[in-house]
């Protein structure tokens, strides 16, 4: 016969009440039903674990061989309800996102996170190239392309959408190769070097960098004009001389797989959503 285990519990309140009404009492169940339960654990044992007299139930020899081990058991399911219900929030998180995302987003925001779960560390890994999951490079990302490949899951959070800048003083500048402000030969594989090479027509710009930051700095300074982001641009000495519907991409939060049920990663996704959909909603220009 299959033993109930749960019965143990049964089995120690009553080797702890001593009578059955009271036992009942403390487990929230019928005196009938703990009889029977008792009985059941019994049989399925083949041994007596009490003796039944008129003033309540002691417990045989054997019966009393086994409170230890019921004991056993009870601390062991007290402290797995008590890990399962823990809602303390704790460990590390590596994160892998742009570098515009990290600074004018995630960190001046971050203390958020940190006060509500002082016991979480986050890792901010900011590359203009793709940090890669599958190799562990990170526990989840903040990406502008979709996964093609990879143990993992994803899903759109948010929008980027991007503008011509230039600095906040000055007339109108005319976006040509000679004033504007590009990528260095090393990136020309991004969606921004893609749409000024088409329109330059292979043309390379008077004056290229390796980053947002700088570009965004060049801008600010008067020498030329930029495509940016709108996110970068929000706080700085700058202005939009035109919107750029066409260069809008997709921010999509990616999750490795062995990792998307677990506690600290789940809730870094979640504040990095809820940190996408709001700001990003009022920074995208019309289209």
């Amino acid at each position: 016969m299959t033993l109930n285990w749960d019965d143990s519990r049964v089995f120690l309140a009553l080797a702890r009440a001593g009578t059955l009404t009271a036992a009942a009492q403390q487990l929230g169940i019928g005196i009938a039903t703990l009889s029977r339960r008792i009985e059941r654990f019994e049989k399925g044992l083949g041994i007596a674990l009490f003796f039944r007299s008129q003033i309540g139930y002691q417990l045989t020899e054997e019966g009393t061989a086994l409170v230890a081990s019921a004991e056993q058991m009870e601390a062991a399911m007290l402290g797995f309800s008590k890990q399962a219900l823990d809602t303390t929030i704790s460990g590390t998180v590596r994160l892998a996102t742009a570098e515009n995302l990290a600074t004018k987003l995630i960190l001046p925001n971050l203390n958020q996170l940190k006060q509500q779960h002082p016991e979480l560390n986050i890792e901010i890994v900011t590359d203009i190239r793709t940090a890669n999951l599958h190799r562990h490079d990170a526990d989840i990302a903040l990406r502008m392309t979709k996964p093609t490949q990879g143990h993992v899951s994803f899903r759109r959070v948010g929008t980027l959408s991007y503008g011509l800048y230039q600095a906040l003083e000055g007339p109108t500048i005319e976006l040509t190769p000679e004033t504007a402000i590009g990528w260095d030969s090393h990136y020309q594989d991004l969606p921004v070097a893609v749409w000024l090479n088409q329109a330059f027509e292979g043309k390379a710009p008077a004056l290229t960098t390796t980053s947002v930051a700088t570009q965004l700095a060049a801008c600010k300074a008067g020498l030329g004009i930029a495509v940016l982001p709108d996110l970068v641009t929000t706080d700085e000495a700058v202005r939009c001389v035109k919107t750029l519907p066409e260069l809008c991409q997709p921010i999509y939060l990616v999750l490795h797989n062995d990792l998307r049920h677990s506690k600290r990663i789940r809730c870094v996704a979640d504040f990095l959503t809820e940190l996408i959909e709001q700001p990003l909603t009022a920074l995208n220009r019309p289209t």
